[in-house]
């Protein structure tokens, strides 16, 4: 795991909090002037330059939905007024908060995407064990992802670890990402989210999804998080079709218990692949 992809996600999954240079670079393990010169030749950009369109970008999208709280967003984007912000965004798009929240649209102003992390292969991929799961809830938050836009889903789970103490009937201390009602397009829905006993007190602002009773192949990723994509791309290319199985029509998800740490990445967790019996 590079550098750079650890610095990407950790930038998209702490993007509403205070973020410094010295900070990023401790968190990828090396130097200050390491991590300047490491993710500039990965992506183009500065770092700083890519927190700042990528705060911007998301401010921009929360002002087309018609957010009434300017200052609340030059607060989550780290400025500490609203002049502050208002200056910051003119410059960065041409344009004020204000003309993109009455023109409700983003059709001209070039946001910045999140990069995506590494997807190669792995070079070995441990053996899954094999479970059969029993039955439970998952609520949180969710939102629709495609392939293309995967990288936004650290910034989703920021959300939830912001939420997660608003969830009703929680059951222990375990985090679920569930990926699910994915179609032939390439879009699916992605929930952050807890086990709970029962749907019946949730708001209606949270996502849930039942997990079905089912027999899994469970792989254990070892590595810093950011690296997952290649861990599922050696699943999903090399592992299931030489291994006779085939996936099932459910939901395939993510287990993170109490070794897992979301504010580093590191310290691993399982992927739960549903397979025919």
């Amino acid at each position: 795991m590079n550098p750079a992809q650890k610095a990407l996600w950790y930038i998209e999954s702490h993007l509403s909090a205070p973020l410094t240079l010295e900070e990023i670079a401790s968190v990828a393990g090396v130097s200050r002037f390491h991590m300047v010169r490491a993710f500039a030749a990965a992506t183009g950009f500065s770092v700083m330059r890519y927190v700042r369109a990528r705060r911007l970008s998301e401010a921009a999208r929360a002002l087309a939905r018609g957010a009434p709280d300017i200052l609340t967003l030059a607060l989550d984007a780290d400025y500490g007024s609203h002049e502050a912000f208002t200056r910051a965004f003119r410059d960065h798009f041409g344009v004020t908060p204000e003309a993109v929240r009455a023109a409700t649209c983003l059709d001209h102003l070039k946001l910045q995407e999140p990069i995506l992390m590494d997807s190669t292969a792995l070079d070995t991929l441990a053996p899954p064990r094999f479970e059969t799961a029993r039955a439970f809830l998952v609520a949180g938050v969710g939102d629709r992802f495609t392939h293309e836009n995967g990288a936004g889903i650290p910034l989703l789970w920021q959300r939830y670890h912001r939420e997660v103490e608003d969830i009703p009937n929680r059951v222990g201390q375990v985090a679920y990402g569930v990926c699910c009602n994915g179609d032939d397009a390439g879009n699916f829905d992605y929930i952050a989210g807890a086990e709970v006993a029962d749907f019946s007190d949730l708001p209606r602002a949270f996502s849930r999804v039942r997990i079905p009773e089912h027999k899994y192949a469970v792989f254990t990723h070892r590595d810093h998080v950011a690296s997952v994509r290649r861990t599922f791309n050696t699943i999903w290319n090399q592992w299931l079709p030489q291994s006779g199985f085939r996936i099932a029509d459910a939901p395939v998800f993510e287990r993170y218990d109490e070794k897992f740490d979301p504010s580093t990445g590191n310290g691993g967790f399982e992927i739960w692949l549903p397979i025919e019996a």
